[in-house]
């Protein structure tokens, strides 16, 4: 059923090597924290954040980066909703195939509390929670997260009083989500977010999107997205499928072919999508009654 009300997430720099790819992609915390204030301005009621060496443009899980982040948005007594990635910290990159260990030196696998420290300090109102193992485009990568590492993170990001939002980059994540609700690690209202078009996660085609969807328990709130030159059209699919938006300069950094984007850009394209399909754009305080979530700075 298509939603006549809908909340827009902007996921506002991401891991990837997009930084290298366009300016406009913020690196610092205090860049981030004016992204997350642009945006919010131009009507996203959730930010999400990942967090970037501010020199190299490198991904990072710093807990300093991350509370300097934090802090900046606490001191700035804005409105909206943080969500913070707990992605980081499950990256396998093994040697060539014939010769696959010892692991290269560029993987980082970190323990559940080390994954998910900057939560329990800083509470965020929400944070992600990836459901499943894939493979990415690189050859000799893969995003690892183990059964016993997931109930690890979900048991100890409800007991820090954070909603999880549970990411799902493919059916199988869905189907293991759901496990994880049964088991009583995700606590009501369960939040999710389909992630579609990712290489070798579920494709951005429709027939999949409907899929997924149909999946879904009616009690949860779930968005959606596309990555790359689908990330704004998925504005309108997602809306017909019965989900919330996501944009931001994370998935997608064109406003149009050839023209580089801003997050609060970005964001108001989307609104623009959604207010020209009648639907009505949820504020901040409005999505935190209905999450159930708590302001805590």
């Amino acid at each position: 059923m298509m939603r006549r009300e809908a909340f827009i997430t902007c996921a506002v720099t991401g891991s990837g090597a997009t930084a290298k790819k366009s300016s406009l992609v913020p690196r610092s915390p205090e860049a981030i924290a004016s992204a997350c204030l642009e945006a919010h301005a131009a009507g996203a009621a959730i930010v999400h954040c990942h967090v970037r060496d501010p020199d190299t443009g490198d991904a990072s899980r710093s807990l300093s980066l991350y509370r300097e982040l934090v802090e900046r948005l606490s001191s700035s007594k804005t409105d909206v909703i943080l969500n913070l990635t707990t992605g980081m910290g499950g990256d396998l990159y093994l040697g060539p195939a014939s010769s696959p260990l010892p692991f290269s030196e560029r993987t980082d696998l970190a323990s559940a509390e080390d994954r998910t420290a900057h939560i329990v300090e800083l509470r965020p109102e929400i944070c992600t929670l990836d459901c499943g193992t894939m493979n990415f485009a690189e050859s000799n990568y893969v995003m690892t997260n183990t059964l016993s590492q997931l109930r690890s993170m979900a048991s100890i990001i409800c007991a820090s009083g954070t909603r999880p939002e549970v990411e799902i980059f493919d059916s199988g994540h869905l189907v293991l989500a759901k496990q994880l609700a049964v088991e009583g690690l995700l606590s009501a209202p369960i939040l999710a977010q389909l992630c579609m078009g990712i290489p070798y996660g579920a494709p951005a085609d429709l027939d999949m999107l409907v899929a997924l969807a149909r999946q879904i328990p009616s009690s949860w709130t779930y968005s959606a997205f596309a990555i790359s030159r689908l990330s704004l059209p998925y504005v309108g699919a997602a809306l017909l499928c019965g989900a919330n938006v996501r944009v931001g300069l994370e998935d997608n950094l064109y406003l149009r072919k050839g023209e580089l984007a801003s997050n609060g850009q970005l964001v108001s394209r989307a609104r623009t999508i959604m207010e020209s399909m009648g639907v009505r754009v949820l504020g901040s305080g409005e999505v935190r009654e209905q999450l159930q979530l708590t302001k805590r700075w």
